[in-house]
């Protein structure tokens, strides 16, 4: 396989996986902003974080207004991590190399391409009615998700698809997670109540989970086992790290690039650092230090794994 059509393959799943997490963020806060008396800023705010690059003072400003929220977040190409930016890259990808996936795959994102940028789209998330279309756009990108899934053939294409899909998960799920941790500070009451959780629980499809798994009272402590370590929980930490483990082998083993060892021991290093981390040390200080430093390392193999298998690197 061609170290381009490699790369495409990586990133077109890494766009569609950051689109889904984009929508269950926006969906999520959106519903929470619904609720009688709630804060803003604390709805908005950790959205804008993610995936905005604008300064503190415009996040605080743009959150007080909801609609220029989703016209930024959904709409605006100018933002690199908007929808419209995320789905237009992936589409650039699956057109050029259109004889690598199935005829399934290309026609949802091409449908995905067409939907964010049809003018009755913009209109519908602009109106009384966005709470339907951002539905409608969520679940088209887990459309595409079982499409993949289901047609794709699991060869060298299919590894590095799964690699990417996998990547940008693993990498969602530490930032989604280190904002809502970082914005507990000491307060220990609303470190054990379910309701301060539900954001990032919905965001990442884990409320039930949690609800059916869990039952001491260190809601705080249960959370960061689930969203970090828990792996029965396809968004963990350590669920994505398997996967990406079991990925970066196979392609080794069907490539067996020169670099293969420095490659896997940059990952084992990755992988050994969160599996053998402690659950009860981790608080405070101590628990961004680890986040941070999870995703550090995670961006210089990412990195190196680009190095190795992809031609403009």
């Amino acid at each position: 396989m061609l170290s381009r059509i490699a790369d495409s393959m990586f990133w077109m799943n890494r766009y569609v996986e950051r689109s889904e997490g984009l929508l269950r963020m926006l969906h999520t806060s959106y519903v929470l902003s619904l609720d009688r008396g709630s804060n803003l800023n604390e709805n908005w705010v950790p959205l804008l974080n993610v995936f905005t690059t604008l300064s503190s003072s415009g996040k605080i400003a743009l959150a007080q207004k909801p609609n220029n929220i989703i016209q930024h977040v959904l709409l605006d190409s100018q933002n690199p991590n908007s929808l419209k930016a995320l789905l237009n890259r992936a589409r650039e990808n699956a057109r050029g190399m259109q004889d690598h996936i199935t005829k399934e795959v290309w026609e949802q994102v091409n449908h995905l391409y067409h939907l964010i940028n049809n003018p009755k789209t913009e209109k519908q998330l602009l109106s009384s009615d966005q709470l339907a279309a951002i539905e409608s756009l969520l679940k088209n990108c887990l459309l595409y998700t079982g499409i993949t899934d289901s047609t794709m053939p699991r060869g060298m294409g299919w590894n590095f698809m799964s690699m990417g899909k996998h990547v940008e998960r693993c990498i969602m799920t530490i930032s989604i997670a280190a904002e809502q941790f970082n914005s507990l500070g000491p307060d220990q009451a609303k470190a054990r109540d379910i309701l301060y959780w539900r954001s990032l629980l919905f965001t990442l499809s884990g409320y039930e989970f949690h609800l059916k798994n869990y039952r001491s009272v260190e809601t705080d402590k249960n959370v960061l086992d689930q969203v970090v370590f828990n792996m029965l929980f396809p968004h963990s930490v350590m669920y994505s790290l398997e996967r990406i483990k079991k990925y970066q082998e196979d392609i080794i083993e069907q490539n067996q690039p020169l670099a293969k060892a420095d490659l896997s021991k940059r990952f084992g290093r990755l992988y050994s650092f969160v599996e053998f981390a402690d659950l009860d040390t981790l608080e405070g200080e101590a628990l961004s230090s680890f986040l941070w430093n999870t995703q550090s390392q995670l961006a210089s193999f990412n990195q190196h794994f680009s190095h190795t298998f992809f031609s403009y690197s």
